[in-house]
């Protein structure tokens, strides 16, 4: 296995559509996804999409971490996700605005708009269907690394780019969000 080279926002790989991969179970189809989780793991990365390492297909890899809610009741950790020629359904039209970083775009955060629920479902690499439904962190994280294969960097989707910050100042930003619910309560006391 080898670590991979990231593509940077602006190479031509991340702005179009990945193509399908016509053998999930090829040998050079494992190899690159054993690159792309070394890479994803040198990287600290929670995905990568194989345009993300310079490959034009329809592959992603991915993790999403334990998560607690406001109910502070732990959602579990999806495992390792390997997804060939995936597909993407919205399972709601209800959205929430997230805080996102991506490996591809170093060293920025955005705030992106993302379906609260999906369903997804791939080819794995052993060549079986799989499907699943998810929401919250996991159902952010898909939608994400989805994005890659059709050519879309999360600043795309974005609203307001004033919601564009540096990864070495989002302790600001996130320290005026924890205090904006007060602020307002108290602006509407006066």
């Amino acid at each position: 296995m080898a670590i991979l080279k990231i593509a940077r926002m602006g190479h031509p790989v991340l702005r179009r559509r990945a193509q399908p991969i016509a053998d999930p179970t090829a040998p050079q189809v494992r190899r690159l996804i054993g690159d792309m989780i070394e890479t994803m793991a040198d990287a600290e990365g929670l995905g990568i999409a194989a345009p993300q390492v310079h490959v034009a297909a329809r592959l992603v890899v991915f993790h999403v971490p334990a998560e607690t809610d406001e109910a502070e009741e732990k959602e579990e950790a999806a495992p390792l996700r390997i997804l060939i020629n995936p597909a993407l359904e919205p399972l709601t039209e209800e959205m929430t605005l997230g805080w996102e970083g991506c490996l591809s775009v170093p060293g920025l955060r955005g705030k992106v708009p993302r379906y609260d629920a999906v369903r997804y479902s791939a080819t794995a690499p052993d060549g079986q269907s799989v499907t699943w439904d998810c929401e919250g962190t996991h159902a952010r994280v898909v939608q994400h690394e989805f994005d890659h294969l059709d050519g879309i960097l999360y600043p795309m989707r974005m609203p307001d780019l004033s919601d564009l910050v540096f990864e070495s100042e989002f302790k600001y930003r996130a320290a005026d969000e924890a205090a904006a619910p007060t602020e307002e309560v108290a602006a509407r006391a006066d």
